[in-house]
């Protein structure tokens, strides 16, 4: 909703006017090895709260990843919001014994205001026995920006 000239203006509205931005960091590797299952990668959660229906998150999610010595596959990032993974996927096809960074952006709507989870997962394509396949700590990181309507 626009500020109408003449119109009063709260400070709750010039609040909201401002986008916010918030980033977090895997603090533990996220190891796939025997399982292909999705894994929440420790580290990656950032917790947001919202005044008004309809705000707009534009996400970030950069992936630190490497494949074991006896596979190759795919190694797939996805972005989970309130507890929903987001469409679109960060996605590698890997050789054996490589190491790469991927990276996908997200933008979708919060159709309510209040409590909102944004966190990265991360899964591979191959269960591999072989140490190695991981999405790495410190360089996995997720960025959020979130702008509220006025």
């Amino acid at each position: 909703m626009p500020i109408l000239a003449g119109q009063i203006v709260k400070a709750s509205q010039l609040n909201r006017m401002q986008p916010r931005s918030d980033a977090a960091a895997a603090d533990t590797n996220l190891v796939r090895n025997n399982t292909t299952a999705v894994g929440d990668i420790s580290g990656t959660t950032i917790t947001v709260v919202t005044t008004v229906p309809n705000a707009v998150y534009t996400a970030v999610g950069t992936f630190d990843v490497q494949i074991g010595a006896t596979g190759a596959g795919n190694i797939i990032g996805y972005l989970n919001v309130d507890g929903t993974a987001d469409s679109g996927v960060a996605a590698r096809r890997m050789d054996a014994v490589t190491r790469d960074t991927i990276a996908q952006t997200w933008r979708g709507v919060l159709a309510t205001a209040g409590s909102h989870t944004f966190k990265l997962q991360g899964q591979t394509s191959v269960a591999t026995a072989s140490a190695g396949n991981i999405f790495t700590s410190g360089s996995t990181k997720l960025a959020l920006t979130i702008a509220e309507p006025v």
